[in-house]
């Protein structure tokens, strides 16, 4: 069952109170029968393993870093055609043995 945590609007006196879901709001201090409010609290998360920042944030982050500003600008230019290079025959014959 959820422990919940209230605090008095006139006493200011703080206290838990284990209630299930199905429960009634406290709807009275116990000291001074003043109303009370429900204080919210952060939730305190542990994560274990390796697995939640390896696999989740890790790689999306590493894979997000390259932007498209690392695209190159479209040219006007024409390319000029090569020739291919003839193929070049060795002067001295390989012997084989190194």
């Amino acid at each position: 069952m959820p422990t919940y945590q209230y605090i008095c609007t006139e006493c200011e006196h703080s206290f838990e109170v284990t209630q299930a879901f199905t429960d009634s709001t406290v709807p009275t201090c116990p000291e001074c029968n003043g109303i009370v409010r429900k204080v919210f609290s952060s939730v305190g998360v542990v994560f274990k393993g390796s697995g939640f920042y390896r696999t989740d944030s890790r790689g999306a982050a590493t894979s997000s870093s390259t932007p498209a500003a690392t695209s190159t600008p479209a040219t006007t230019s024409t390319p000029t055609p090569t020739t291919p290079a003839p193929a070049s025959t060795p002067t001295t014959p390989s012997t084989g043995t190194k």
